[in-house]
């Protein structure tokens, strides 16, 4: 009878990690190829993708075992986990921002209040430049704060 070791056992789970991990790149890309919005498919691209790559690189360190090569696998890991999120949010909002969201299938929706305050700040802030040059600008609605003089308010 043949005695478990080490590296038996490690080989073992690194072969587990690395099927597993295959799995979880070939499941973000069929889910890239076949979810119906960018949003789905942004989603299905980055979380089972970043898992796998982990696992991938869990299952190569097992196996590898040499000090160099476990820490630069790990600096890929961290790296990617860093770097994947960051760069799902700027798809996303340059996805939301180009229309390409499908504004029916949100739920919440923060990124067009907050690009509404955006634009009417910005509108204020050229009306009240225009009226510092002594230019006309486009009139702001007047309103009366019950003192008799009626002032400019947005």
């Amino acid at each position: 009878m043949t005695a478990i070791t080490w590296t038996t056992v490690a080989d073992v789970v690194a072969v587990v990690c690395l099927l597993g991990g295959a799995f979880f790149a070939f499941a973000a890309g069929v889910g890239a190829l076949r979810f119906p919005d960018l949003l789905s498919r942004m989603h299905a691209g980055t979380k089972p993708q970043v898992l796998g790559l982990v696992l991938v690189l869990i299952g190569l360190a097992l196996r590898l075992r040499e000090g160099g090569a476990v820490w630069a696998l790990v600096l890929v890991a961290v790296f990617q986990m860093l770097t994947a999120p960051v760069a799902a949010h700027m798809v996303g909002r340059a996805g939301y921002r180009t229309g390409k969201v499908r504004h029916d299938l949100l739920v919440v929706d923060e990124l067009t209040r907050d690009l509404d305050a955006i634009t009417a700040r910005d509108e204020q802030a050229a009306r009240d430049e225009l009226a510092a040059q002594g230019e006309p600008g486009p009139a702001a609605p007047e309103r009366s704060d019950g003192d008799g003089a009626g002032r400019s308010h947005q």
